[in-house]
């Protein structure tokens, strides 16, 4: 029996203020400039189903396949948020010299920042979005020959829109589209050793905040 290996990474960043250092600045005043709506700040959850699969190279080796995500976000403005989550999706193999139902599994972890306003008495926000992410490409034993287990780093930029159906519970369409630092997961197919490609996904989105 073949053991597979599996690597993790666990990311941790820390933002620290100096207080004496800004303790001429009118902290009211700075929140009223730009805004901010803590006592109305709201946090929660969603889940996104959705399908999509690379571009480039790896997209001509590759086929479109689904995609599970839970996020999530804030709104700490009115017209900007921000979210963080993870995404699971299983990219099918197309590859002649590897049989059927080999894959490659992308694991993410993602930070988004979102813009949009809302519209049509406050139920409809139309948005952009940007972030970076990190993903792990986990390849099915019978493909281990011509693609490996790899982190790829991405830029995702978003564009969707977000429907209310009441205060708390909302659902939505998401288009995104990854820039991949990095696509050396599958080097060994290309006789040059070098390869290119993206990320399309189409998701879409329910969930609720409180």
């Amino acid at each position: 029996m073949k053991v597979r290996s599996w690597m993790g990474g666990i990311a941790l960043v820390a933002f620290c203020t100096a207080g004496s250092a800004f303790a001429a600045i009118d902290a009211s005043r700075v929140g009223d400039v730009i805004n901010f709506e803590q006592e109305r700040t709201r946090v929660g959850l969603d889940v996104r189903l959705g399908m999509g699969g690379f571009t480039g190279d790896a997209g001509s080796r590759t086929a479109a396949g689904p995609l599970l995500g839970i996020t999530a976000g804030a709104q700490p403005w009115r017209n900007f948020g921000i979210e963080a989550g993870v995404e699971s999706q299983r990219i099918p193999i197309n590859e002649e010299t590897i049989q059927e139902g080999e894959a490659l599994y992308r694991h993410n972890l993602g930070l988004m920042a979102k813009a949009g306003p809302l519209v049509m008495q406050d139920k409809l926000r139309p948005y952009v979005g940007a972030g970076v992410g990190v993903s792990y490409i986990n390849v099915t034993d019978g493909a281990e020959g011509l693609f490996r287990n790899d982190f790829i780093q991405e830029v995702p930029v978003a564009a969707g829109v977000d429907y209310r159906f009441t205060p708390s519970v909302f659902a939505g369409a998401r288009a995104s589209y990854r820039f991949l630092l990095g696509t050396e997961f599958e080097d060994a197919v290309d006789l040059d050793g070098e390869t290119s490609g993206n990320l399309l996904n189409f998701a879409l989105t329910v969930g609720g905040r409180f």
